[in-house]
């Protein structure tokens, strides 16, 4: 996924403007239009949506810190990740208005959270898939070595963390601002010694760590899911399966589009004497709404995977009451009230899930 991007000519600039070659006499006014009137108040919505439904995320699991489980780990960690992605886009929706309009470094910044907090996005929802895979189609072997695997997963959120941040290593580079006309952009500006291979190198890393690599595991793993929970008996299953369905289904829909348009850029690359205006224009236009779609999916992780569990619900209400009752107690105060009501026997499962198998996934609904 790319930082807001209109290419040449336009109000709102790019991060990854692998377009330097493109015909600088295109005016394209019918993106001027999208970015100054759609894309400021489609991010600030987003952002507003995003930034409370995270949050909330966030906050629960502090409160509720001591019933934290090996999948609790990356959803707080995809939480995180989603939370620092919203808080760029004010600077993509103040960009798309009016240009521009703070410093370089702040440009390096902004592109490189961008980047680093979306492969994290799309890692964690694979590790996710996978760890569902393992807690469900293998669940004495995960039960056996629920600490190891909760040690194994900080370890691989750290990974996760390391990896996306090398891959934003060419927005710490080549992020700088830049003058058209009358508006200040932000954009990647390649020098002539980056060849266009590494523009394609580049963009294909994107297609491939940022979508076909985590729905490959995603579809993989949901699939051995589902296999799993038909064959168990005396299970509730529906709700699961259907949970699962509206996962890939969201996944694939708001980010097959997106990395489609990734894809002709790509291809684009390869022929870089393509002057026709209109068609530049329309694959400008096609590559903002579909990243406008994919940006969707930011805020609605926490209701796919965190909202829509039992567990979750259980404990945001719980933590709504303890708050609203005088003084703000402690997490400890309110678990204490919580277990003097008999709930205690339920809290040995997962804050994000239960730990039977027809509802042991974390985004499964009561």
């Amino acid at each position: 996924m790319a930082v807001p991007d209109i290419w040449a000519r336009t109000n709102h600039s790019p991060s990854e403007n692998s377009f330097n070659q493109s015909n600088p006499f295109c005016e394209m006014s019918h993106i001027k239009i999208l970015a100054k009137t759609f894309l400021p108040i489609f991010f600030w919505i987003l952002f507003f949506v995003g930034a409370i439904g995270n949050a909330l995320v966030i906050l629960v699991y502090w409160r509720y810190r001591g019933k934290k489980s090996p999948t609790d780990t990356y959803l707080i960690h995809l939480a995180i990740a989603d939370l620092l992605f919203i808080f760029t886009l004010p600077f993509w929706a103040a960009a798309a208005w009016d240009g521009w309009n703070f410093k370089t470094v702040m440009c390096k910044i902004v592109n490189s959270m961008y980047k680093t907090n979306f492969y994290s996005c799309m890692l964690f929802l694979m590790c996710v898939s996978f760890d569902r895979y393992v807690v469900v189609v293998w669940p004495m072997q995960a039960q056996n070595s629920k600490l190891k695997r909760l040690m194994r997963h900080k370890l691989i959120c750290f990974g996760v963390w390391v990896i996306a941040v090398a891959l934003c290593i060419p927005e710490v580079m080549y992020s700088q601002t830049e003058q058209i006309g009358n508006t200040t952009v932000c954009r990647m500006i390649y020098p002539p010694s980056v060849s266009r291979t590494l523009r394609i190198i580049d963009l294909s890393m994107k297609i491939a760590i940022g979508f076909l690599f985590p729905l490959l595991v995603m579809v993989v793993c949901y699939a051995r899911v589902a296999h799993t929970l038909l064959q168990a008996r005396k299970t509730p299953k529906h709700k699961s399966l259907k949970m699962i369905i509206i996962i890939i289904l969201v996944f694939v829909l708001s980010q097959f589009p997106y990395n489609s348009i990734l894809l002709v850029k790509t291809m684009v690359l390869y022929a870089p004497a393509i002057k026709d205006c209109k068609m530049l224009e329309n694959i400008a236009t096609g590559f903002q709404l579909t990243q406008s779609i994919a940006f969707l999916h930011s805020c609605l992780n926490p209701f796919l995977y965190v909202f829509a569990g039992e567990r979750f619900r259980k404990a945001l209400f719980q933590m709504m009451k303890c708050m609203t009752q005088g003084p703000m107690k402690s997490p400890e105060q309110c678990n204490s009230a919580d277990a003097s009501q008999g709930q205690n026997s339920r809290r040995s499962s997962a804050l994000f899930g239960r730990s039977k198998l027809g509802t042991s996934l974390a985004l499964s609904s009561p």
